[in-house]
């Protein structure tokens, strides 16, 4: 997947404010969501938000290591993310939002994290599958920012093949879009039903025929993207 830098920052400004409702990110941004293990409440928290039962415990490591203006107060809390549940711990939360917002060392932190954890991985995923369209790269990235990535269960609802298996990438995206927007908009959890206005967007952006992202602003629950 060979992006422009353009294209990049624009993907990342949609992702942004798919999660957090601006263009630049929140990177101080909480939210409890009952979206965890067996539907428990759980934090999730930074620019494009990551949870306390996914990979929360590894960005506050990553900070902790960094030697940040918080991070001897959130050494302490660094082995129970994901493990104690942290949802009603103020002081934890406090310490998660004020060094989001105040150190740059957090917002350095998180841009390497959400790199490493998630946008690399993606891209490598449309790479090994013969993805190659901007358009592409973000729905990509954003079912791995949202979901984990590309779920097989979604995966067997149609039939078109990616495109290193001979399928049709344009077909496939758009197929695969349709079909997530149908999971998120019937799941049982309604915190997950309410998110379908990601592939609300991406839809119309496939209808928009803006494979290459090139028709400006983005528009994203309400919010018009440019890159920046």
């Amino acid at each position: 997947m060979h992006l422009t830098q353009q294209h990049r920052n624009l993907i990342e400004r949609v992702i942004n404010t798919i999660e957090t409702g601006k263009p630049g990110g929140d990177y101080g941004a909480i939210v409890i969501y009952a979206d965890g293990p067996h539907d428990i409440r759980q934090i999730t928290y930074g620019r494009a938000q990551t949870t306390e039962y996914g990979n929360l415990r590894t960005l506050v490591k990553m900070y902790v290591a960094a030697g940040g203006l918080f991070s001897a107060a959130l050494a302490a809390y660094a082995d129970k993310v994901g493990s104690v549940p942290l949802i009603d711990d103020s002081r934890f939360k406090s310490l998660l939002r004020d060094a989001g917002r105040q150190d740059p060392i957090m917002r350095e932190i998180q841009d390497r994290f959400f790199e490493e954890v998630y946008f690399t991985p993606a891209m490598r995923w449309a790479d090994d599958h013969g993805f190659v369209l901007p358009l592409s790269a973000l729905v990509i990235y954003d079912s791995f920012i949202h979901s984990g990535g590309i779920l097989w269960l979604l995966r067997q609802r149609f039939a078109e093949n990616p495109p290193l298996l001979g399928g049709n990438e344009k077909k496939w995206i758009e197929a695969y879009v349709r079909v997530r927007h149908a999971w998120l908009s019937n799941h049982h959890r309604p915190v997950v039903r309410k998110s379908n206005y990601r592939t609300k967007a991406l839809k119309e952006q496939i209808a928009d025929n803006n494979w290459n992202l090139s028709k400006l602003p983005i528009r994203m629950n309400g919010t018009d993207v440019f890159p920046e």
